[in-house]
């Protein structure tokens, strides 16, 4: 006799109990006709994931407790089916982190999460208490425990489920994306899980929070730490896996993505679930003939459709004429409403505005920097006027040295490839281009540049993208000292220019809009260092 468990990858939205039950509901219905007898669904999945302070809200636990209530009763009508599902509860004044197994309409079972991580992007010890109790059921013989996703990056948990007898670990996760981040998970629940003998079920949460991206690719290994199944990389997903005894048959075993296509459709997931949830109707950017907002430009129409993305060409003075020429053949291949404002009017007004007070004095980056909070000022005046919101097109490596500026390509309401080094935006570009050929060549060849003075280039200011790129993820994402960083083959005085740079910078982060993380440091929620800091290395 075998046990068949559903894999249930469901996008939950954060407080959205009656949504996400609905669609827990739906998964369980459809599970059911597929012969399950086990639903697994990911983290803290009638709650969405994270909550972050919400959950230091009572009424945030009573709507959940209701909300669980709700989902029992009506999942009772599918009889004999064992549904677990990941939610938070208050016991006195303890908050833990939960999954429970519902069946025939009654709680079977609760177990609290004990490995509680509080590290990169988590703060989960701000919120909950652990508890060490394991949880052990049987269907048809075969018995399975629970833990819940920190819990099997260490020993303890699953060794915890193994001496209460589990023979298959069922894990709901909530685990976010960063590069290669499956290939990560799969070594280290063979060396915590697998080692104990025990089969498991891996439940990962996909879609967009905030900055966060949760990627699915869950998965089933047997105790030998062979891949039996794996579901679809950043898309819902629902999948049995058929257990005989303890041990997974091998099923479907979803293709694995190069990393620039895993990194392009979790941009393309983030666009979507940031506008959508949150109910913005449209989004507009910045076009500028450069490769940073034909990227952004991309993103959003493969996330939204043409008819709900503008792109606004906003020429200076200093604007190439190939400039006009590549945003306009674009927007042509993409199909989205094209329009071209021009701030010359403006940039001379504000120089009449100024010269008294400018009297004397050459031209500067001030004058650079007017042009960029006009640019600014226009798309905010559009998306107040018009209900649409403003991505950025700003990159990572560029945030790194503040080569951007406040209140003018900053501005706006999310950052589409913040955790993008330059480097890698033109390998997504050339990715993008493999599935249909919408960014122009030229874009790609020519020098990148601001165009906010004559013949401007930005090697004008920086070292080389290689270089910088390689000098900001070793400093900034590997926390390599500068002394590492120039014994591994980069001129000091480059060095010591960029980790400069990034120091001097971080009053400009601070304002900048949240951006869609795909690095396993990214700035944000991973990078906290203090604006007034005298520390040298």
């Amino acid at each position: 006799m075998t046990v068949k468990v559903a894999i249930a990858q469901i996008n939950s939205i954060v407080g959205d109990f009656a949504g996400n039950s609905a669609k827990i509901v739906a998964y369980c219905r459809r599970a059911a006709a597929l012969g399950a007898d086990i639903v697994v669904t990911p983290e803290l999945s009638l709650a969405g994931y994270p909550p972050e302070d919400l959950l230091l809200r009572p009424s945030f636990y009573a709507k959940c407790a209701q909300a669980l209530d709700a989902l029992r009763a009506d999942l009772a009508p599918l009889a004999g089916l064992h549904v677990v599902v990941g939610h938070p509860i208050r016991r006195g004044d303890a908050r833990f982190n939960a999954a429970s197994v519902l069946l025939d309409g009654a709680l079977a079972g609760t177990y609290c999460k004990y490995d509680l991580p509080n590290d990169a992007v988590f703060d989960e010890k701000r919120y909950f208490s652990s508890a060490d109790v394991p949880l052990v059921f049987a269907v048809k013989g075969v018995n399975f425990g629970i833990n819940i996703c920190e819990d099997t990056w260490s020993a303890h948990a699953p060794a915890r489920a193994k001496a209460a007898g589990a023979q298959v670990l069922l894990v709901p996760n909530a685990s976010p994306y960063h590069m290669n981040k499956q290939h990560l998970r799969y070594e280290t629940m063979r060396a915590n899980v697998v080692v104990q003998d025990m089969s498991l079920v891996y439940a990962n949460l996909i879609g967009g929070q905030d900055e966060l991206i949760f990627d699915g690719d869950s998965f089933a290994m047997g105790r030998d730490g062979r891949l039996c199944a794996r579901l679809r990389h950043f898309e819902e997903d629902l999948q049995i896996v058929e257990f005989d005894g303890a041990d997974p048959l091998p099923a479907a075993i979803a293709d694995e993505l190069p990393v620039a296509a895993q990194v392009y459709k979790a941009l393309v997931l983030g666009v979507r679930d940031y506008i959508q949830k949150n109910g913005f109707p449209h989004v507009l950017i910045g076009l500028s003939g450069g490769v940073d907002s034909a990227l952004t430009l991309a993103v959003a129409v493969d996330a939204l459709g043409a008819d709900r993305v503008r792109a606004v060409m906003m020429p200076s003075p200093y604007t190439a004429e190939i400039s006009w020429l590549d945003s306009r053949e674009m927007v042509q291949r993409l199909g989205v409403r094209y329009d071209e404002i021009s701030i010359n009017d403006c940039f001379t007004a504000f120089r009449g505005t100024l010269a008294t007070e400018f009297a004397g004095l050459k031209e500067d980056t001030t004058e650079e920097n007017i042009q960029a909070r006009i640019r600014g000022t226009i798309l905010m005046a559009l998306s107040n006027k018009h209900g649409s919101i403003v991505l950025t097109t700003g990159n990572k490596s560029e945030m790194a040295v503040g080569y951007c500026t406040l209140y003018g390509d900053m501005a706006g309401g999310f950052a589409v490839i913040k955790d993008i080094a330059k480097t890698l935006v033109y390998r997504l570009c050339d990715y993008r281009n493999t599935l249909s050929d919408v960014i122009p060549q030229r874009i790609l060849t020519r020098a990148p540049s601001a165009e906010l003075r004559p013949d401007q280039t930005d090697q004008d200011s920086l070292p080389p993208y290689e270089v910088l790129d390689g000098i900001m993820q070793r400093f900034m994402e590997e926390n390599q000292s500068t002394a590492e960083i120039v014994q591994a083959g980069y001129r000091s005085e480059d060095v010591e220019r960029i980790v400069r740079l990034i120091k001097i910078n971080e009053y400009k982060r601070r304002q900048a809009p949240i951006g869609i993380r795909v690095t396993h440091r990214a700035f944000g929620r991973d990078w906290r260092y203090p604006i007034t800091s005298k520390f040298r290395d």
